[in-house]
């Protein structure tokens, strides 16, 4: 039994691992974001500030695990078995959410996530031990302040955070304007000396208090001097940052990166416990049992755990070796940073979010009451306010979300915020304070437009209840994963050991697939940021063609593939095609949405003569998507049913009828590749001849349905609505082509030919 718990010990060291690297791809969001959104640097630089960070925060660190041994729980009362149990499911529980977490894009908190597991695993073995016999509550068992304080924090973080990230924000843009780098000759040396002093303050109070060379009496001597030290780091500060910028140094760039070393630091100094707290209160655990506890597992009482924790200095800077790898080659932390970084961006884009009904509602309200804050408010105090946040003279570095002075604050004020809570004892979350400050921060600089505000509303709320699922699902995975183990013993912890590895393989498996398909917008990017008006419609015709290319190849081969699956009789290809309509419809919208952004990047008489023909090749790309979303469903609902198949005689004319539109698509694909708008009348042509063929078609079977055999009558039913919106769908090509030549060559002349039919509407 003792190699089956050391085995154990050792699978919590590799979790830990693993937690370490999903650990930090989540929390990367918050040291990263501002100074990655701003281009304060490179980013390989950004990282390697980051990454010094974290690497001294982990390696200096006293190793204070006390809420891993006896924060949530009172070890007293339970056996190395039931800590054993807790333990693992813990890390189970917490390497699964977090992954599933930052696959989603959604930053949230290892605090909350670590607390609440421990806080589920011992409520769920307090239960067992009591309807065991055990003449002990919850209150002798259970610690549960800190789970309470640790909501309190969520709130608290949120509206703090919020509140003084739009109101410093506002203060800041109202000085320096969005039009920054002629205002900063006397202003950036205070600006500099109060972000810079804030820095040094949030880095004695919350990100040095726990580091290893912080003995007792400096810590008292720091409280005591608090106010000459801040006094003295503003003059000398004040002064560095003005010679700075006479020197034509980069002030901002300087505190940004600045601010991302202090939280970083910060971060790794004090949420390393969120990592290998658990593992480490593991082996502590073992050691004690090996030593004292006799060979009864279930009996011996963990009371060791009430000590202090003595972390070895090896595994600290093995841990942070981890964090650092884990930082510099994670995809995923630059996924949950694009979350962020995206609901705060100057220049719009791709919306992340949906619209939802708060949103809609929230952003009515607020119009509303802006429109009387308008009318109140005297015209020149308007124009004057209107001329302090003028958009338009944004300044910001080539690809950056937001310019310097925002990237700043978010930095400083996130540190501000969290070191004022600690001195406070109020327990502020790191990743909810950053958050939060981001988004009033961009709330306050006018991100938040008319076009984009529901989404980006939509967008917070999502991430805000997810901080609260996070608690419910640590909680409850918890609790289920260590009653399995508690009543399935040693069995059960190898198949969730083995089930945990799987998962963690198959999601970084499907988590790559989808990176190298959201890799392609490049040129996106180029078009929001370039300067010259009259070299965006090039780059813009190309984005276009590249995104209407591939929906033309989904849509040529979804609509072979239905209908090979309405003649094999195959259900499963039309449950997956009805989910993937649907992704492919969210797509085309997000491609609409970030294609009329780009429009205003035109100039106003390019704009006018080509957004006609944007909207009408994008209303027939939708078209397409509703004919075979249509076709989809009425042939799911037949096969579904096991109705008559189509027959035979039916089949040979709808194959062929396929194969001509199979055809068509291919033609379609090589035109938009080659741009030759010469060979488009001719295609619009064989368009025509198709619909005719089809129209023949329909014709027929009608006449079959209306005076043919009525046990038929439900294929032939399904037969006619197809050979419709496949008309239609041709119908909606041939306008493309149209919309298509206007788009690339405005001299484009067609004729509709004379004589054509189409299929009566039902």
């Amino acid at each position: 039994m003792e190699i089956l718990f050391l085995c154990i010990v050792i699978f919590l060291f590799l979790l830990a691992v693993f937690d370490l690297s999903v650990g930090v791809s989540n929390d990367a969001v918050n040291f990263l974001n501002s100074a990655i959104g701003s281009k304060a640097a490179s980013f390989k630089r950004v990282l390697i500030v980051a990454s010094i960070g974290v690497f001294i925060g982990a390696a200096m660190s006293n190793g204070m695990m006390e809420i891993a041994r006896h924060g949530i729980f009172r070890p007293e009362h339970f056996s190395f078995y039931d800590l054993i149990c807790i333990f693992m499911a813990v890390m189970v529980t917490d390497i699964i959410l977090l992954d599933i977490f930052n696959s989603l894009g959604m930053p949230t908190s290892t605090t909350v996530s670590m607390v609440f597991e421990l806080l589920g695993a011992t409520f769920v073995v307090a239960l067992i031990k009591m309807a065991g016999g055990v003449e002990l509550g919850f209150d002798e068992l259970l610690n549960t302040e800190k789970a309470l304080s640790v909501i309190f924090g969520i709130f608290l973080s949120v509206a703090i955070a919020f509140f003084f990230g739009t109101l410093v924000q506002f203060i800041s843009r109202m000085i320096f304007t969005f039009e920054y780098r002629s205002r900063l000759k006397w202003k950036i040396g205070l600006f500099g000396g109060i972000c810079a002093t804030a820095i040094v303050y949030f880095l004695l109070i919350k990100g040095a208090k726990d580091l290893t060379f912080m003995t007792p009496g400096l810590k008292a001597w720091i409280n005591s001097n608090t106010a000459i030290i801040i006094l003295s780091c503003f003059a000398f500060f004040t002064v560095l940052m003005q010679l700075l910028h006479i020197c034509r140094v980069n002030v901002l760039k300087v505190i940004v990166l600045m601010g991302t070393f202090a939280l970083a630091m910060a971060f790794a100094g004090n949420d390393l416990v969120n990592f290998i707290g658990v593992p480490l209160s593991g082996l502590a655990s073992y050691q004690d049992y090996m030593a004292n506890g006799g060979g009864d597992a279930r009996g011996f009482l963990m009371d060791s755990l009430n000590g202090p924790a003595d972390t070895p200095v090896y595994f600290l800077i093995g841990a942070g070796v981890i964090m650092v790898v884990a930082l510099a080659t994670s995809q995923k932390a630059r996924n949950v940073a694009k979350t962020e970084i995206g609901l705060g961006s100057q220049q719009g884009g791709d919306e992340m979010f949906g619209s939802s009904r708060i949103a809609r509602r929230l952003v009515r309200w607020t119009l509303r009451v802006l429109s009387w804050v308008r009318r109140v408010t005297p015209l020149k105090v308007r124009r004057w306010f209107n001329r302090r946040f003028n958009v338009d003279d944004t300044i910001i570095e080539q690809g950056a979300a937001f310019d310097l002075v925002r990237g700043s604050v978010n930095l400083v004020l996130a540190g501000a915020l969290i070191a004022l809570g600690t001195s406070l004892k109020l327990p502020l979350s790191t990743t909810f304070v950053t958050f939060m400050v981001a988004m009033g921060t961009s709330l306050a600089d006018r991100a938040w437009g008319r076009e984009s505000a529901v989404f980006r509303i939509t967008g917070v709320i999502s991430v805000i209840g997810g901080w609260f699922i996070t608690a419910g699902a640590a909680f409850i995975g918890a609790g289920v994963i260590v009653a399995a183990m508690h009543f399935g013993g040693h069995w059960i912890m190898f198949l969730l050991a083995a089930l945990t590895i799987y998962i963690i393989v198959k999601s970084n498996r499907r988590f790559s697939k989808k990176t190298e398909a959201d890799n392609g917008d490049v040129l996106f990017q180029t078009i929001v940021s370039t300067r010259d008006k009259h070299q965006t419609w090039p780059l813009l015709m190309m984005y276009i063609t590249e995104q209407q290319q591939k929906f033309m190849a989904y849509a040529g081969e979804k609509y072979r593939d239905m209908t090979s699956a309405f003649i094999a009789e195959n259900s499963g290809v039309f449950r997956k095609t009805e989910a993937s309509l649907a992704r492919q419809k969210t797509m085309l919208k997000n491609a609409r949405r970030k294609e009329t952004l780009c429009l205003r990047y035109l100039t106003r008489e390019m704009a006018i003569e080509k957004s006609t023909w944007f909207y009408l090749s994008n209303n027939c790309c939708m078209s397409i998507l509703y004919n075979l979303h249509r076709i989809n469903e009425v042939c799911k609902e037949h096969v579904e049913n096991n109705f008559l198949p189509l027959p035979r005689r039916y089949t040979a004319e709808y194959e062929l009828i396929c194969s001509r539109i199979d055809t068509l698509f291919a033609d379609t694909l090589e035109l938009m590749r080659a741009g030759d708008t010469d060979a488009i009348s001719a295609l619009r042509r064989q368009c025509d001849e198709i619909k005719d063929t089809i129209s023949d078609t329909y014709h027929h079977a009608h006449d079959q349905l209306r005076d043919g055999d009525t046990a038929a009558m439900a294929v032939l039913y399904v037969y006619v609505n197809m050979l419709q919106e496949t008309q239609e769908m041709v119908s909606s090509i041939r306008k493309y082509l149209r919309a298509f030549a206007k788009l690339r060559d405005s001299e484009f002349r067609s004729r509709r030919p004379s004589g054509s039919s189409s299929v009566p509407a039902t």
